[in-house]
Protein backbone atom coordinates (compact mmCIF):
# COMPACT_ATOMS: atom_id res chain seq x y z
CA UNK A 1 0.00 0.00 0.00
CA UNK A 2 1.50 3.71 -0.90
CA UNK A 3 1.86 6.33 1.33
CA UNK A 4 0.05 9.05 1.96
CA UNK A 5 0.00 11.73 -0.97
CA UNK A 6 -0.20 15.42 -0.05
CA UNK A 7 -1.78 17.36 -2.22
CA UNK A 8 -1.50 20.68 -0.11
CA UNK A 9 -0.69 21.10 3.50
CA UNK A 10 -4.22 20.39 4.46
CA UNK A 11 -5.71 18.17 1.78
CA UNK A 12 -3.92 14.44 1.79
CA UNK A 13 -5.07 11.65 -0.25
CA UNK A 14 -4.48 8.66 2.13
CA UNK A 15 -2.74 5.55 0.79
CA UNK A 16 -5.94 3.32 1.49
CA UNK A 17 -7.04 5.70 -1.61
CA UNK A 18 -4.55 4.67 -4.28
CA UNK A 19 -3.48 1.60 -6.15
CA UNK A 20 -0.22 1.06 -7.62
CA UNK A 21 0.23 -1.90 -10.43
CA UNK A 22 3.35 -2.10 -12.80
CA UNK A 23 4.15 -3.30 -16.35
CA UNK A 24 6.48 -4.11 -18.94
CA UNK A 25 7.33 -0.31 -20.57
CA UNK A 26 8.19 0.40 -23.97
CA UNK A 27 10.55 3.17 -24.42
CA UNK A 28 14.26 4.04 -23.32
CA UNK A 29 16.00 0.97 -21.87
CA UNK A 30 16.75 -1.34 -24.30
CA UNK A 31 16.72 -4.96 -24.49
CA UNK A 32 15.86 -4.19 -20.27
CA UNK A 33 12.83 -3.04 -20.79
CA UNK A 34 11.91 -6.61 -21.80
CA UNK A 35 12.47 -8.10 -18.63
CA UNK A 36 12.01 -5.48 -16.15
CA UNK A 37 8.70 -3.64 -14.74
CA UNK A 38 9.08 -0.04 -14.57
CA UNK A 39 5.43 1.48 -16.29
CA UNK A 40 3.69 2.40 -13.31
CA UNK A 41 -0.05 2.80 -13.29
CA UNK A 42 -1.59 4.60 -10.28
CA UNK A 43 -4.90 4.57 -9.32
CA UNK A 44 -6.85 6.44 -7.01
CA UNK A 45 -9.78 5.86 -5.72
CA UNK A 46 -11.57 9.30 -6.81
CA UNK A 47 -15.54 8.84 -5.84
CA UNK A 48 -15.10 7.19 -2.75
CA UNK A 49 -12.36 10.00 -0.99
CA UNK A 50 -13.23 11.32 1.66
CA UNK A 51 -10.46 14.33 1.51
CA UNK A 52 -11.96 16.23 -1.90
CA UNK A 53 -14.77 18.15 -1.38
CA UNK A 54 -18.06 17.96 -3.77
CA UNK A 55 -16.90 21.08 -5.11
CA UNK A 56 -13.32 19.63 -6.03
CA UNK A 57 -14.54 16.54 -7.31
CA UNK A 58 -17.18 18.40 -9.94
CA UNK A 59 -14.33 20.73 -11.24
CA UNK A 60 -11.62 17.14 -11.70
CA UNK A 61 -14.49 15.39 -13.49
CA UNK A 62 -14.78 18.60 -15.76
CA UNK A 63 -11.21 18.67 -16.34
CA UNK A 64 -9.87 15.41 -16.32
CA UNK A 65 -12.93 12.88 -16.96
CA UNK A 66 -11.50 11.30 -19.58
CA UNK A 67 -9.25 10.29 -16.88
CA UNK A 68 -12.09 8.45 -14.80
CA UNK A 69 -13.13 4.94 -15.14
CA UNK A 70 -16.88 4.24 -14.72
CA UNK A 71 -16.47 2.70 -11.18
CA UNK A 72 -15.06 6.12 -10.04
CA UNK A 73 -11.24 5.51 -10.11
CA UNK A 74 -8.71 7.97 -11.45
CA UNK A 75 -6.07 5.94 -13.53
CA UNK A 76 -2.61 8.01 -14.38
CA UNK A 77 0.45 5.93 -16.13
CA UNK A 78 3.81 6.93 -16.55
CA UNK A 79 6.78 4.99 -17.94
CA UNK A 80 8.93 7.97 -19.09
CA UNK A 81 12.08 6.54 -16.96
CA UNK A 82 14.03 3.26 -16.52
CA UNK A 83 13.55 3.39 -13.08
CA UNK A 84 10.13 2.56 -11.71
CA UNK A 85 11.05 4.33 -8.23
CA UNK A 86 11.14 7.47 -10.62
CA UNK A 87 8.20 6.73 -12.45
CA UNK A 88 5.66 5.90 -9.32
CA UNK A 89 7.35 9.34 -7.79
CA UNK A 90 6.12 11.58 -10.93
CA UNK A 91 2.68 9.67 -11.41
CA UNK A 92 2.28 10.94 -7.95
CA UNK A 93 3.33 14.31 -8.72
CA UNK A 94 1.18 14.24 -11.75
CA UNK A 95 -1.99 13.31 -9.74
CA UNK A 96 -1.25 15.99 -7.11
CA UNK A 97 -0.94 18.84 -9.63
CA UNK A 98 -3.74 17.78 -11.68
CA UNK A 99 -5.99 17.71 -8.24
CA UNK A 100 -4.21 21.23 -7.13
CA UNK A 101 -5.41 22.76 -10.43
CA UNK A 102 -8.78 22.22 -9.45
CA UNK A 103 -8.95 23.00 -5.89
CA UNK A 104 -9.80 26.77 -6.38
CA UNK A 105 -13.14 27.51 -8.25
CA UNK A 106 -12.73 29.29 -11.78
CA UNK A 107 -13.36 33.07 -11.83
CA UNK A 108 -16.99 33.82 -13.21
CA UNK A 109 -16.99 35.63 -16.11
CA UNK A 110 -17.99 39.43 -16.51
CA UNK A 111 -19.92 40.72 -19.01
CA UNK A 112 -18.74 43.69 -20.97
CA UNK A 113 -19.65 45.33 -24.02
CA UNK A 114 -17.19 47.09 -26.67
CA UNK A 115 -16.66 50.52 -26.02
CA UNK A 116 -18.13 53.23 -28.66
CA UNK A 117 -14.55 53.36 -30.74
CA UNK A 118 -14.67 49.94 -31.00
CA UNK A 119 -17.77 49.83 -32.31
CA UNK A 120 -17.13 52.78 -34.74
CA UNK A 121 -14.35 51.31 -35.53
CA UNK A 122 -16.10 47.65 -36.61
CA UNK A 123 -18.91 49.26 -38.54
CA UNK A 124 -16.13 51.69 -39.94
CA UNK A 125 -14.28 48.26 -41.73
CA UNK A 126 -17.70 46.70 -42.71
CA UNK A 127 -18.20 49.66 -44.65
CA UNK A 128 -14.63 49.14 -46.10
CA UNK A 129 -15.38 45.82 -46.89
CA UNK A 130 -18.46 46.20 -48.35
CA UNK A 131 -17.16 49.12 -50.68
CA UNK A 132 -14.36 46.81 -52.20
CA UNK A 133 -16.97 43.63 -52.30
CA UNK A 134 -19.25 46.36 -54.37
CA UNK A 135 -16.27 47.32 -56.62
CA UNK A 136 -15.47 43.68 -57.25
CA UNK A 137 -19.10 43.12 -59.53
CA UNK A 138 -19.10 42.83 -63.23
CA UNK A 139 -18.25 45.36 -65.05
CA UNK A 140 -20.93 47.07 -67.07
CA UNK A 141 -21.18 49.06 -70.57
CA UNK A 142 -20.76 52.33 -70.56
CA UNK A 143 -22.52 53.06 -73.87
Amino acid sequence: MPDDLAITSRIVIPGSDLEVSYSRAGGPGGQKVNKTESRVQLSFDFEDCEALTFGVKARVRASWGSRITRDGRMVLACDTHRERSRNLAEARARLAAMIRGCLEPPRPRRATKPSLAARRRRLEGKKQRGKVKQLRGKVGDSD
